[in-house]
Parts: structure tokens; sequence; C-alpha cells
């Protein structure tokens, strides 16, 4: 058998491989797909390139944060002083010291004793965890880990497989974390009928991958009061909360966006500019060659 052959036979079964493992892989994820509940999409003015944060949004998730996530999870990765941040929740800089001043936090210095006292809060300071360690924490909620807010927006997400997240990279849209977030905290039901959780303290949420969850129903319709008239939903809680947690994981989001408007636009010109000048340049070389 010649070298030519061998390699056209190599190649052939490299194909015939390739295509087989595509079949399996489309199977596989036909199988994910048909395992998980995806959450529905929504709608956030924050989303694509001319996105734009909701301050009244972001004010209102921040005070279902205070109100009701702050017992188990924290926000350690967000300072005072970012609450007063341009582009972010629009509070100014006299607001965010009296909202600091209502936390106790630990003084990093000792005092002459050689502890570390409790003082209130400076914009200097980042929002105190309400565990001291991760032990406490698992121990006050049976053995779970509430997870720090901080990333939890962009840490989050679930898979739409082919070709949804084609889609989503053609239509540049990234808030998968988003709605999966405000999917979850509607998605406590009664389980199937004959579903058992693999063990006691855990609850059957639609939308949480493997359906049992430790973290009860964290809120209820009507549980945080809006002063602005804004219903009191579950719906709206999720969508509030959703926008806050995804702030507090870009905070400089709109900075960041604006920026790239700006460099596209750069971008667009120079190319023009590059265009124009090459046609000029050959235009010329044309012109003492003929």
């Amino acid at each position: 058998m010649s070298i030519r052959s061998t390699l056209r036979g190599a190649r052939v079964a490299a194909i015939i491989i390739a295509i087989g493992l595509g079949f399996v892989s489309a199977d596989v994820d036909r199988a994910s797909a048909a395992e998980q509940t995806h959450p529905p999409r929504q709608s956030w003015s924050f989303a694509g390139p001319f996105g734009r944060y909701d301050q009244a949004q972001l004010q209102r998730g921040f005070k279902i944060y205070r109100e009701v996530c702050a017992s188990c999870h924290a926000l350690s990765m967000v300072a005072f002083r970012n609450l007063a941040d341009e582009g972010g929740l629009g509070y100014s800089k006299e607001q965010a010291e009296t909202i600091a001043a209502e936390y106790q936090v630990k003084d990093p210095a000792p005092d002459d004793k050689g502890e570390f006292p409790d003082r209130p809060g400076r914009l200097s300071d980042y929002f105190p965890s309400p565990f001291p360690n991760e032990e406490a924490a698992r121990a006050a909620n049976g053995g779970a880990y509430p997870p720090d807010f901080s990333t939890l927006a962009k840490a989050r997400t679930y898979e739409r497989g082919f070709p949804w997240f084609l889609i989503d990279i053609l239509g540049q849209y990234q808030e998968n974390g988003q709605d999966y977030i405000h999917a979850l905290l509607g998605g406590y039901e009664e389980p199937p009928h004959g579903a058992t959780p693999p063990k006691d303290g855990l609850h059957y949420n639609k939308y949480f991958p493997g359906h049992w969850i430790a973290m009860a129903k964290p809120i209820q319709d009507g549980q945080v009061e809006y002063a602005d008239g804004t219903p009191t939903t579950i719906d709206q809680y999720g969508k509030d909360v959703a926008a806050f947690m995804t702030w507090a994981a870009e905070p400089h989001l709109m900075a960041r966006k604006q920026m790239g408007i700006v460099v596209m636009f750069f971008l667009i010109v120079f190319a023009g500019l590059l265009y124009f000048t090459k046609k000029s340049i050959w235009h010329g070389l044309k012109e003492r060659t003929a």
C-alpha cells in the first residue's frame, strides 16, 4: 500500500471519528438541556453596549440586600465609598457616610490593650461580613456556605447549548447570570411527586442545578416596602437584587462601556484614514508606472 493511500485512509478515518464525536456531543448537549430548566430571559437596562444602570433599581436592590440578604451573604469586595461612585447607585458622599456609620466594623489598628475594637464604619471601610469566618457561616446555615454577593452575578450562569450560545455571542448578551438569580428567587415550589431530598434541610427549586438547595425561600411578596411605588413582588425583588449584584460585581460598568464606544469610534475613523491613505499612495504609484 502506498503512502498516499495510507494518508487518504487516515483522513477518512479522522473525518468519521469527528462526525461520530459530533453526534455524541450533540446527544449529550440535548440530554443536559432536557435535564436543566433554563431561566427565562429578562430585559435588563444595562444589557448591550449602550446599556446603563437604573439608579432607582440599584437602590431598591441595595435595600433588599440590607433588609434580607445581609444576614447571611457578605459583600466583602465593595467599600462604602463605592456607594457614591459615578455611574452607580447615585448616592452622595454624605449619604454614603451616613450608611457607613450604621455598620460596626473592626478597627484595623489595636487599642492600648492590644485589642481591635468595633467602631462605626467609614467610607474607606468595606462591608463587614455577617460571620467571622467560613466555619461560623456553615454552622449557622446547616453546613452550607452562603456565597459572597460581590461577584455572584458574574460567577453564576447556565448553559444554553447550541445554537443559542452563538445567538448570545452575536447579540452580545452576557446577562445569563442575572437571569439565573432572578429565576432562582422565584423558583421555589413543591417537589414533584416521589422526589425526595438527598438529605434533610434542603428545599426544592426549579432552576437550581440538581433542584435541591440549602437556602430556604428568602423573600415573600410584600416583604420589602418600596417608597417609589414599585410593585413589591418576588418577580420585581428578583430583578432589583440581580441588578444590584451586577453593580457589585461591575461597579465601573458604565465607564467601561463609554470607553469602549470611544475606542470603537476611533478605530472606525482610523480605518477610514488608512483606507484613503492607501488609496492615495497606490493611485500615485499607478500613475508613475503607467
